[in-house]
């Protein structure tokens, strides 16, 4: 395992967030190659990247010459390679509602708020900002409403999403907490999420992961 990480991301991305996590949770030295989703049209659409990542998105792991998409599949390779410390728990069961957590975000959340989704709606079906951000504030806070109740009902749930230390749900609800602030939405109806995200953000390797600490962070 000794070949080299590359990261290829964007700071504002909120799946090349999560893998920033997970990387500095397992205590990985990575190399970050800055992948700007607007300037020049968008850097994702150009020849080379579409070569390395044919979906034209965010992040893409390379590890030696393997090359990794999703940020799911990402951070699961990362488990499987890394071992220690775990993203995800011993058991099947818990394994199975940390990746239900995680996936509540990543494949439910996440996309309808996607850069290029939006990009669609103004670009193609030039619907008015005030309506592009009702569309964002909506399906954030309707994710948002069923995973608090998942996370209060069930007394796995712990300090962070599952139990006492981070793992893979955590990595995922963090950063879309980041993008729920930043599209406006009202978080305050969703105290158990600000308080795992506050237990998370003390942590170093997510304080590193943030945005605004990235070495391509733009106003």
């Amino acid at each position: 395992m000794a070949e080299q990480l590359k990261l290829y991301s964007y700071w504002r991305s909120s799946a090349a967030y999560r893998v920033r996590i997970g990387l500095n949770l397992k205590g990985l030295v990575y190399e970050t190659v800055p992948v700007h989703l607007v300037r020049d049209g968008g850097q994702q659409h150009s020849a080379a990247y579409i070569a390395k990542n044919p979906q034209q998105l965010v992040p893409t792991l390379q590890h030696g010459e393997r090359v990794i998409r999703q940020s799911l599949a990402i951070l699961e390779y990362l488990d499987e390679a890394w071992p220690s410390p775990r993203l995800l728990p011993m058991t099947a069961r818990d394994r199975a509602r940390v990746r239900a957590l995680a996936q509540m975000v990543a494949c439910d959340i996440h996309p309808l708020n996607n850069l290029r989704v939006l990009q669609y709606f103004e670009h193609t079906w030039n619907v008015p900002q005030a309506e592009r951000d009702d569309w964002i504030k909506h399906w954030i806070a309707e994710g948002f409403t069923a995973m608090e109740a998942l996370l209060v009902e069930d007394a796995a749930t712990g300090p962070y999403c599952h139990g006492q230390t981070p793992g893979l749900a955590d990595c995922c609800l963090v950063p879309q907490v980041f993008n729920a602030r930043r599209f406006g939405v009202d978080i305050t109806a969703f105290p158990t999420i600000l308080r795992i995200e506050e237990a998370c953000l003390a942590l170093p390797a997510f304080d590193r992961a943030r945005p605004e600490n990235q070495p391509d962070a733009t106003a």
